[in-house]
């Protein structure tokens, strides 16, 4: 830290307990009173250097008091910085820095120090290295602006604190590797003007390392809230990018709010952002304060800062009560990015004494809803009116899918818990588009979780809350455990099985019309392989078509084998549907006659045998006829091509 020194003189000053004695010889004449502390000293140097110890002294005087008490209540900085002038007006040998540079100037100005009262007086030196000297360093910059912080209203009137904040924003917003000429000292590293390295005023070639652009995060975080909150202002004005006012905001945040780091992870931990441990603490007024601030500074931009970080800062938030206002913006800004969260991060307790859940479900409902409000105006049209094969792979689908994922497994965490009413699970589930879920195997399983959780749920419940999801978007193995899902409701059982069915029938239709592709491409190919053998003249073709009849058999083989697992399937699945007719209802057929007449198709209970049997039987005899009609055609075509090259020659 630089330093000035002013005076020649050895120290003339004694303290004894609560007072100053000045041991120069001569007794004192005149008493200063300057907080609790008594300076016992000589009316001389004081009135030669002070404009108002000048008036003061001459006031006293004419009372006709052998010894002036002089009282000063409201001088900056108190006894400290009086200390400091009173060894400038003997002459007393006194060192200018960075630390008391501020206090000293303050005083002066309070005191009238000016150069009508003596050359080189207390004003003009402490203005000459303030400019000259502490201005032009980062590090006593800081230290400036540091002690401005006990003097806040004095610093101000002189324009010392925006001095040393746009003398420290400046530096802020310029490449340090670029300072170049004066020599800067950065990071306790002389430079020369190349910028190497120098030792004992020596250049050594070598390069310092390239500073990041958060080198200053930490000294920052060193200032009190006003000030800081001042100096990043000054620094957005500046053009510093978003990103990094953003992160020095949240380095402050996590330095001075201990919530943020208790659900830090180990490899946040050891980033360079991470503050170190300086044991400094705030009281709760002080946090939730910074919290408020720290929610009106940072921009309301997407990305600037995690999501991690977010969920932090609103859990601090409501613990700490702040204004409603400010809650609602950290909501908001984590909404803009809810698909960068995990569910862990959505698990936040409820600090609420009105509400009975575990979880805030009420503040992850206001979150979806900011998301949803985002991503419709982003897109601007719904993207129902869109095809659904198209919408599933769209890039911009990526994040609503991504969300819906997201809440159904935050669904299923806070399905267990018993004080969850129904409206409000159904309330979360249904903000979700049914677009933006490809499956709803997720949704069915928080479902499940639910009703396993509230057996109470009487039967109208239970179907309302099981037409949140979609049975036809319910993969095969969520198809297989609902249909033996003892919570479900009839209805929806039903459903299951109707739509499972569904799909193997259409499974079956489509593995039905690749044979048929298959075999017809087949005897195409292996006609033109005929026409070609024959046009050259080679006798190989009849061969090539038995190979080929050959391989179109075994393909059909295959394919009756796989009908035959499908109809065993289908027999299996019958079955248990009549034994599930007959355990729900006591009349199946009455019963089962109901739920066709609502869903209006009929099981029967050969239908599944006689369509699938007469389609395979059908099938095969048109495979063995158009294979047979390819193989007599080819040889009557070899029996002509013969006879005409016989008749040439």
């Amino acid at each position: 830290m630089a330093c000035m020194k002013l005076g020649s003189k050895s120290d003339a000053f004694q303290r004894q307990g609560q007072a100053w004695f000045c041991t120069t010889g001569l007794p004192s004449d005149i008493v200063v009173e300057v907080e609790e502390m008594l300076f016992h000293l000589h009316k001389f140097p004081l009135l030669s250097r002070s404009g108002v110890m000048e008036r003061l002294i001459a006031k006293a005087t004419e009372n006709g008091e052998e010894t002036c008490v002089i009282r000063l209540d409201d001088l900056p900085a108190g006894a400290k910085a009086f200390e400091l002038v009173c060894k400038f007006c003997y002459g007393v040998k006194l060192e200018l820095t960075a630390s008391n540079v501020v206090y000293l100037r303050c005083a002066a100005e309070y005191l009238e120090m000016t150069e009508d009262y003596g050359e080189g007086n207390l004003i003009s030196q402490t203005e000459m290295f303030l400019n000259q000297v502490v201005l032009r360093s980062w590090k006593d910059s800081l230290k400036a602006l540091q002690s401005c912080d006990n003097i806040l209203s004095y610093a101000d009137q002189l324009n010392i604190t925006k001095r040393c904040i746009e003398s420290l924003a400046m530096k802020a917003s310029t490449d340090p590797n670029l300072f170049g000429w004066p020599i800067v000292e950065h990071g306790g590293v002389m430079q020369s003007p190349g910028g190497s390295v120098l030792w004992n005023g020596i250049s050594t070639g070598a390069r310092p390392k390239n500073s990041s652009p958060d080198w200053w995060y930490e000294d920052a975080s060193s200032l009190t809230l006003p000030l800081f909150k001042r100096l990043i202002t000054a620094m957005e004005s500046r053009g510093i990018d978003h990103e990094i006012i953003a992160g020095s905001l949240m380095f402050y945040a996590k330095k001075y709010l201990p919530g943020l780091n208790r659900r830090q992870g180990p490899s946040e931990s050891s980033t360079r952002l991470a503050p170190a441990a300086s044991g400094a603490t705030l009281s709760e007024e002080d946090q939730k304060l910074l919290v408020e601030e720290i929610d009106s500074i940072l921009p309301m931009r997407k990305g600037l800062v995690s999501t991690k970080i977010l969920f932090g800062l609103l859990r601090t938030a409501m613990i700490l009560k702040v204004s409603p206002s400010c809650i609602s913006n950290l909501e908001k800004r984590i909404g803009m990015q809810l698909d960068q969260a995990t569910l862990e991060d959505l698990l936040m307790p409820n600090f609420s004494d009105s509400l009975e859940t575990l979880y805030n479900v009420d503040c992850v409902q206001r979150i979806l809803e900011h998301f949803l409000a985002m991503d419709q105006a982003t897109d601007g049209a719904s993207p129902c009116s869109a095809d659904e094969g198209q919408l599933i792979g769209s890039p911009s689908l990526v994040p609503l899918t991504m969300v819906a994922k997201l809440i159904d497994g935050y669904l299923a965490e806070v399905a267990p818990d018993v004080n969850l009413k129904l409206p409000m699970f159904q309330a979360l589930a249904a903000l979700v588009p049914d677009y933006a879920r490809p499956l709803d195997d997720g949704l069915y399983r928080a479902i499940d979780i639910y009703l396993k959780a509230h057996p109470w749920l009487p039967e109208s419940d239970r179907e309302q809350l099981c037409r949140l999801m979609d049975c036809q978007k319910l993969s095969l193995e969520a198809c297989t455990h609902a249909a033996q899902n003892e919570r479900l409701p009839l209805r929806i059982v039903v459903q299951v099985l109707f739509f499972e069915q569904l799909q193997l029938r259409t499974s079956i239709a489509g593995c039905f019309l690749a044979s048929d592709n298959l075999g017809g491409s087949r005897q195409l190919r292996s006609g033109l392989l005929a026409n070609e053998v024959g046009a050259s003249g080679s006798g190989g073709g009849w061969a090539t078509a038995v190979r080929e009849n050959q391989v179109l058999k075994v393909g059909m083989d295959n394919m009756r084998m796989r009908v035959s697992e499908l109809e065993k399937e289908c027999s299996s699945m019958r079955h248990e549907i009549e034994k599930l007719g007959k355990v729900k209802g006591s009349n199946s057929s009455s019963a089962w006659g109901n739920v066709s007449k609502k869903f209006g198709f009929k099981l029967k209970s050969n239908m599944c045998s006689a369509q699938e049997g007469s389609v395979t039987s059908q099938n095969q005899n048109q495979n063995d006829a158009s294979s047979n009609k390819g193989g007599k055609a080819m040889v009557e075509r070899q029996g002509k091509q013969k006879k005409s090259l016989r008749a040439e020659a």
